[in-house]
């Protein structure tokens, strides 16, 4: 039997994709597989997923998204091409399009992707970026796998350390603003719990707001009036440079996904 799509690596992501696929019918559970290698996994991805084929090693399929730790990837490139995958979308991170397609050869076309964890719940941000061969129906297959898990941008490669520094680490920044603003609502008299329910629920009202309206600039100075509360909490904010150090963490973890890259 030859699988529509066969997913390498069953760990967060793998799984999260494969699901993703489920849920927005890109495929049926028998047109898909998953191969992990650990038992253990591999008994809660049965459980998780039932109908598709759990596997302990690479099946034929027409393509195949790999979703191992970087230094198994050319290896699991290899076995996916001599097992007849005609695609191959990679999200391992740091591992270069010119690394994936040596481990193909000539057999297969390679698209590196680069996702970021919210994935997880179906509203991951992903870029892409082609192989030598790669076509705009190639690209537009792996955007509509990746899209089965949240937003897709097509760049070139060399961007891919940019997305990576952004996208990639943004959930990081993002989850310690969270953090910043919890202790502050806590030194600002409230309880804590009260203070995360406040918290959680800003962020992901105002991602809505964001996500419905866009201009980011717009929509702040709508919180903001003249001599206000929101004034004064911005200006020391500018004060002491929190916007600085968005550009320069962005730019650090740019410069480290290159430096891992290389």
């Amino acid at each position: 039997m030859t699988f529509e799509l066969a997913v390498v690596g069953g760990g967060n992501m793998g799984a999260a994709l494969l699901g993703g696929l489920l849920a927005s019918g890109w495929a049926s559970p028998g047109q898909l597989c998953v191969v992990e290698v650990l038992p253990e996994r591999r008994t809660q991805l049965q459980v998780e997923f039932p109908g598709v084929a759990v596997l302990d090693r690479i099946a034929p399929a027409v393509a195949v998204v790999i979703a191992v730790k970087p230094p198994d990837a050319p290896a699991a490139v290899a076995a996916a091409v001599a097992a007849g995958a005609q695609r191959i979308l990679s999200i391992a991170a740091g591992v270069s399009i010119g690394t994936l397609q040596e481990a193909a050869g000539n057999e297969a076309v390679v698209i590196r992707a680069m996702p970021n964890t919210p994935a997880l719940v179906g509203a991951g941000a992903a870029a892409i970026s082609g192989g030598p061969t790669a076509t705009d129906v190639d690209l537009e297959w792996a955007e509509g796998v990746l899209g089965a898990v949240g937003t897709v941008v097509r760049v070139p490669e060399y961007q891919l350390d940019a997305v990576t520094g952004l996208a990639g680490s943004g959930p990081a920044y993002v989850f310690l603003v969270a953090e910043a603003l919890i202790d502050a609502g806590v030194l600002a008299g409230l309880a804590r719990p009260i203070a995360e329910a406040l918290v959680i629920q800003l962020l992901v009202g105002s991602a809505k707001l964001l996500a419905g309206r866009g201009d980011p600039a717009r929509l702040r100075a709508n919180v903001t009036s003249p001599g206000g509360t929101t004034a004064a909490g911005l200006r020391v904010l500018e004060q002491l440079g929190v916007r600085s150090a968005f550009l320069e963490a962005v730019m650090a973890a740019t410069e480290r996904s290159r430096a891992l890259g290389a």
